[in-house]
Order: C-alpha cells, then sequence, then structure tokens
C-alpha cells in the first residue's frame, strides 16, 4: 500500500468514515477507493482535489508529503456536498437584515433558529413572529448564500455533521429544485428535522447517516418549509 493511501486511510480512520461515506462525501467514482487501496496507488488530482474540497480541515501537504499535522485548523467552514450534482443556483437571498457593530458599521446578518423550535419556525422568511426568537448573527463569507443556519444535535447524521456543528440552509421554494439524497432541514407539523431526503409516493423518505437510525417517513402535506444545507461551521 501507498503512503498516500496509508495517510488517507489513517485520516479515514480518525474521521470514522468507511469507503463508501468517503466517495459520497467527495462525489467520487463507486468503488475507486477500494481500487486505490487494492493496488497500492495513488488518486488521481482531479480526485485528490475532491477529497480536499469535502473535508477543508485536511492538510493538502500532509496527505501528499506526510509533513505537518494531519488537521490544518482548530475551526473551519466547509460546503457540502452529499452527492455529486451541484447545488441548485440561487444567487442572494430574501432573509437578509443589517446590524450596526461596536464601529457604527452596518454589517449582513442571518437568523440561527433554534433546531428545538415549534413546528413553523422556517417561517421566519415571512417575517414570522418567531423571529423574536432567533438570535440574528453576522454572515459567514466562506460559505455559500444562505438564508439561516441552525446548531445541529445528536448523533444521527455522523460522521459528515456532527452534534454542533452550525449549519448554514438555504431555502427551496420549489419542489422541483429539491435535489434527492442531499441534507436538507425539514420544516414539519412534529417540529425540526436535519435528514437526507429520497422522494417517496406521497411522502419524504428521511435518511441518517448514521446506520444505527433506522428511515422513516414525513407525508408531504406535513412539511411546511424546507432548506438545503449548503455548508457547516465546525468549532474543534
Amino acid at each position: 500500500m501507498s503512503d498516500f493511501i496509508q495517510r488517507l486511510s489513517e485520516f479515514m480512520k480518525a474521521k470514522s468514515i468507511n469507503d463508501n461515506q468517503l466517495t459520497i462525501a467527495a462525489g467520487l467514482s463507486n468503488g475507486l477507493i477500494g481500487k486505490a487501496k487494492s493496488n497500492g496507488k495513488a488518486l488521481s488530482v482531479s480526485n485528490i482535489e475532491k477529497v480536499l474540497n469535502a473535508f477543508p480541515d485536511l492538510s493538502a501537504q500532509w496527505l501528499m508529503t506526510g509533513k505537518g499535522e494531519m488537521l490544518k485548523t482548530k475551526c473551519t467552514s466547509q460546503h457540502i456536498s452529499d452527492i455529486s450534482t451541484p447545488v441548485v443556483a440561487c444567487k442572494g437571498t430574501e432573509n437578509l437584515r443589517y446590524s450596526q457593530n461596536n464601529y457604527g458599521q452596518n454589517i449582513p446578518t442571518r437568523p440561527r433558529i433554534p433546531i428545538d423550535a415549534a413546528a413553523g419556525s422556517l417561517s421566519i422568511a415571512l417575517e414570522s413572529v418567531s423571529e423574536n426568537d432567533c438570535e440574528w448573527l453576522p454572515v459567514i463569507p466562506t460559505l455559500p448564500d444562505y438564508d439561516f443556519t441552525i446548531t445541529a444535535r445528536g448523533d444521527s447524521m455522523k460522521p459528515f455533521i456532527e452534534s454542533g456543528d452550525e449549519l448554514a440552509c438555504r431555502f427551496i421554494k420549489e419542489s422541483s429544485f429539491i435535489q434527492w439524497g442531499r441534507t436538507y432541514v425539514l420544516d414539519t407539523v412534529q417540529g425540526v428535522v436535519v435528514k437526507r431526503v429520497f422522494n417517496g409516493h406521497n411522502a419524504v423518505i428521511c435518511k441518517s447517516n448514521n446506520d444505527n437510525f433506522p428511515d422513516f417517513e414525513i407525508p408531504k402535506e406535513d412539511i411546511l418549509h424546507i432548506a438545503l444545507v449548503v455548508g457547516l461551521l465546525r468549532q474543534f
């Protein structure tokens, strides 16, 4: 096994992810990681870039040469790419507010919505009274355009989403824009959930990344709002 593959395997072990999970996160071809391990060869430059883009805390220098530390920083933001299809283009958002900092400057902010908020809380985009329950935080410039953030809780979406991650989300206003298989925040009559979603007959099938959590369905008429998770901020 090449030194590159050994280091990649070490990183996967540290992240508690398997070949399939890495393949999905980086948008690689099925079986590519297994073949690389069997042949003892490094990945192509383009595939290495995909891995580094999917895991921005992974040091490229360490992965390629073994020099330095495995992880680059103690705090990182990243784009979410559960599958290889791109995020639907949606320039700008309507959910914008400006706040003054200590120097009297106006800075753009977005709301942070409590994940344990009551059903209908995501209607803050429609200037709902739920707005008063939210913090308004400065926009994170390294992430794609987003409408709000929400803090993940629990282990159901590990290893890609950890409890405590700040998820940046963008509203989907038309069902035709839903990319099945990606991670969404669903505002339902029972409250807010974060899951990978798939199309059922009259329901949305919700799947966790953690195999210890079973799939379940939510009737489509019970879904009040839906937002795509486009990135996250993680503290180490």
